[in-house]
């Protein structure tokens, strides 16, 4: 087993791990963080932070549940400590014109109508925003339930709180996203009534 070749210092087989979920990782932290550079950094931390806490994986989790974790708890960190700067300098983040501070704004479609990029753009504008006022675990439940595709029991030891908390978390999160997107999603409907 790799992760027990791992565990008794093996740097191969931890190679191995890191080869086999770094993609995963990469994705968890880029959504996180909201950029390339960042979410590069939160892997490399991710990684480190797992060799020197090898010994203490316990194998009740998997190997990618509890790197998620590691990685999870990162990119809260690194969340925090941007926005103790943001509030020390008074400077905004960004904007949703696609500038690296957004996911959404960098996905491409194929061939999209005049409509459906006006509201692409209103829903980039209002959720980028609408992300950022989560709160950290409001916004790591959602990110791991609706990006990466992890269940409730997934997120509650990635995220070391109760079932019951991460669904919670993750609930509020979809509430107040909602609610954030009413107003384009509603000109939306009116638009295609028409």
């Amino acid at each position: 087993m790799v992760v027990g070749k791992a565990r008794r210092g093996d740097r191969d087989a931890f190679r191995v791990l890191v080869e086999r979920h770094s993609r995963p990782v990469f994705r968890l932290a880029f959504r996180m963080t909201g950029n390339e550079i960042d979410a590069e950094d939160m892997v490399q931390e991710t990684f480190l932070k797992a060799w020197k806490q090898i010994g203490r994986f316990d194998s009740r989790a998997t190997f990618g549940t509890w790197v998620h974790r590691i990685c999870t708890n990162c990119s809260l960190d690194h969340i925090r400590a941007r926005k103790r700067k943001q509030d020390l300098q008074a400077v905004p983040r960004g904007d949703a014109s696609g500038n690296g501070t957004d996911p959404l704004a960098q996905v491409a479609t194929a061939a999209p109508s005049p409509e459906r990029l006006a509201l692409s753009s209103q829903i980039t504008a209002i959720l980028g925003p609408a992300l950022d006022e989560l709160s950290e675990m409001e916004r790591a439940a959602f990110v791991l339930r609706h990006f990466e595709g992890l269940g409730i029991e997934e997120i509650s030891v990635a995220l070391g709180v109760q079932p019951g908390a991460a669904k919670h978390s993750g609930f509020r999160a979809v509430q107040k996203l909602r609610r954030a997107l009413d107003p384009a999603i509603g000109c939306a409907k009116v638009s295609a009534s028409r």
